[in-house]
Order: structure tokens, then sequence, then C-alpha cells
């Protein structure tokens, strides 16, 4: 009789501690397979100049930060201010990846709002996001010398995450 009740009670307990457990953890940081393992490679036109690729590999030797966009996305222009401010840092190069947008929107965007990066690969159909794991934009990417990735930032980038997360990992990579 007593095991009879004592079963649900703890898979009940058993569930809300499960629950509970979340409750504390960063939206932010969802877990990525892709954390420690070589960047997925690609080649993709440039957005301002639309006759020049883009390729990782010319960043190889160098920590440098990714963050996917679009000229669409309400995270992103929100984000958009921080982006211009760790800019003028000149902590990294920082490289956007405009991701399943219409080239003239992202350009007017950019002219309009201030252009934070050094160059803007771009994804219309939307490719290399998928490579990367990308589910919603915006998201950014903290990339080593190797080619590795070594953070991702789901979500709008805050002055916090960028002072706290990314420029202390960006000074330790750069130590190594």
């Amino acid at each position: 009789m007593k095991l009879k009740f004592a079963f649900p009670l703890l898979l009940f307990v058993g569930l809300v501690a499960f629950l509970a457990s979340g409750l504390g953890r960063d939206p932010h940081e969802v877990p990525s397979p892709l954390i420690g393992r070589l960047a997925p490679p690609f080649e993709v036109p440039q957005l301002a100049q639309a006759d020049q690729n883009f390729s990782p590999e010319s960043l190889r030797g160098k920590v440098w930060v990714l963050n996917v966009w679009a000229s669409w996305c309400s995270s992103c222009r929100e984000e958009h201010p921080v982006l211009l401010n760790f800019s003028k840092t000149n902590e990294t190069p920082l490289i956007g990846l405009d991701y399943k947008d219409q080239r003239k929107d992202a350009l007017n965007l950019l002219r309009h709002e201030g252009d934070p990066y050094v160059l803007s690969a771009f994804d219309a159909s939307g490719r290399v996001g998928i490579n990367y794991g990308v589910y919603g934009v915006p998201e950014t990417y903290v990339i080593d010398q190797q080619g590795i990735i070594r953070y991702k930032h789901i979500g709008p980038l805050t002055a916090e995450a960028v002072q706290k997360k990314i420029i202390p990992l960006i000074n330790s990579l750069n130590k190594s």
C-alpha cells in the first residue's frame, strides 16, 4: 500500500528538482556542440563588396568574433549599439554574417545606424548559419587563432556580456 503512493511521490519530487535546476540557468548560454571544435569553413560574398568573397580561413592566426545578424531582426537592432561600442575598443576583428537578408536592406541599416564590422559576409541562403547551428539571430561566436569556436552567445549581446565574458575570453586567448 505504501509503495503505491511512494513511487508517484518520488517521481514528482524528481521532476520538480529537474525543472528547478533549469530555472537558475542563463538562457543565452545554451550548450553548443560546436564549442571546442573547428568552426565550419565557408566562403561567401561580402555584403558591401559582392565581387569579393570572405572565408574564415583569412583570419587564421587571429582571435576574432563572428556576429550573425539581419536587418529584419529587432533583437539585432537592440544589440547594435553594443557592437558599435565593442568595435571601438579594437579588441579583435568583429565580422558580421548577414543572415537570410536582402542586401540593400542590410546595407541601408549599416549606413544609417553605423557599421561596427570589419566586414560583413552575406549569407543570403542561410546555409552558413545552418552549419554554425544558428536557430535565431542574433548569435555571436568567439573563434580562436586555430579556428576553434570557444564561445557562443545566443540573443542580443549586452554591455555586461561583452565586458564580463567576451573581452576576458579574447584576452585569455590572445595570451595563449
